[in-house]
């Protein structure tokens, strides 16, 4: 299974953390990250490719 980032972003657009995530797929992956968020973004990799950046406010 692939290991993933989902690297925490913060209000100055720099890195505040990440936590590792080993999932089967990027579809996987992306769902893991959303329940993660909590703003203001959210950058999901896998090795050098980045999956995708999740935006925006947290559901409340």
């Amino acid at each position: 299974m692939p290991d993933y980032r989902a690297y925490f972003v913060g209000p100055e657009k720099d890195f505040i953390g990440y936590r590792g995530l080993v999932c089967q797929n990027d579809g996987e992956a992306i769902e893991e990250a959303k329940k993660l968020f909590e703003g203001p973004a959210i950058e999901l990799w896998c090795g050098a490719r980045l999956v995708t950046r999740i935006i925006g406010q947290k559901a409340e």
